[in-house]
């Protein structure tokens, strides 16, 4: 007779929609993950899934088990979460996924604060700019930029990302200074290459009320934000960036910001977790860690200190 193991593994296989993701986040192999499946199969004498060589999709009688079994993994989760309320430490791994610049900014302060706190929590994080999904991947969360389109998951705000149009002093001498997005044709442009496409991000601006989405003809691709940030300074041309990745260079004169009146409407800085009927300690800790730190006050002042220093030339 199967054991709740198997049980176990064929639920996360299903939640997750394949094997190595489940065993992710079981710490199982893909292979034991897969023969769990199979033998509780056989004992049932049912097929759970159709099985493709990347995911594995529920049958009808795999979905009538996997309502089942989640009441029964959503009852263990409840009493594992009142035994750490208990204790009142979170423990286990806390995997995420954040945004290259941003992590290493704002989130490495954050999670050396929750390291420090709780010393039994383990921290797994992988820095990337590409989207990925919090659930097929096995993660406890994610920190997304933009608007949040899926509904099975929650969007814990951090604050917001404004973007600015920014070039060297010595490059706008040369080349003058844009006065709307339309004059763009007339400059260079250093555009960031997206990793989900790889195609370059097209710039965003708000133009009498409206938004207004422009692709010029770049002269420099690049697929990383702070070396795009380096070529502004070394006066390649003008860079769409984030504020708190040029805050710096604004501050030391090394950037000036250009068409300020036509910025974007700022994005939405979000942790993003599965919306479970019970939140993880974990993550409990981390939304904790995130407003000891202040993160969104950090990224006010990001955007207030160029204002005060365009103010003093």
């Amino acid at each position: 007779m199967a054991g709740l193991q198997a049980y176990v593994a064929f639920a996360e296989s299903a939640r997750h929609g394949n094997f190595a993701a489940a065993a992710r986040e079981l710490g199982l192999s893909a292979s034991a993950v897969a023969k769990s499946v199979a033998r509780l199969e056989d004992d049932l004498g049912l097929r759970l899934f159709h099985r493709t060589t990347r995911r594995v999709a529920l049958t009808s009688e795999g979905q009538d088990l996997y309502v089942r079994c989640r009441r029964i993994i959503d009852e263990i989760d409840a009493m594992r979460g009142e035994a750490e309320s208990v204790r009142g430490e979170p423990s286990g791994t806390l995997r995420l996924d954040v945004p290259l610049t941003l992590g290493r900014l704002l989130v490495v302060p954050v999670l050396a604060h929750l390291a420090c706190q709780y010393p039994r929590l383990a921290l797994d994080v992988s820095y990337s700019d590409r989207l990925v999904d919090v659930i097929d991947e096995g993660l406890d969360a994610v920190i997304r930029i933009g608007p949040l389109p899926d509904s099975s998951l929650v969007a814990w705000p951090i604050g917001q990302q404004v973007l600015v149009v920014c070039a060297s002093p010595g490059y706008l001498a040369a080349h003058g200074i844009p006065a709307t997005p339309a004059e763009l044709s007339c400059h260079r442009c250093l555009a960031y290459r997206l990793p989900s496409t790889g195609r370059p991000r097209a710039w965003q601006f708000r133009t009498n009320g409206r938004n207004d989405e422009r692709t010029p003809d770049w002269a420099v691709t690049m697929n990383d934000g702070e070396a795009l940030v380096a070529a502004a300074v070394e006066g390649m041309g003008l860079v769409q960036a984030p504020l708190y990745m040029v805050a710096h260079a604004l501050r030391a004169g090394a950037v000036t910001e250009v068409l300020e009146r036509h910025r974007p409407k700022p994005l939405p800085i979000s942790l993003v977790y599965p919306s479970h009927r019970r939140v993880p300690l974990r993550v409990r800790a981390l939304i904790e860690a995130f407003t000891a730190q202040r993160v969104a006050a950090v990224l006010e002042l990001s955007e207030a200190a160029p204002a005060r220093t365009r103010k003093k030339r």
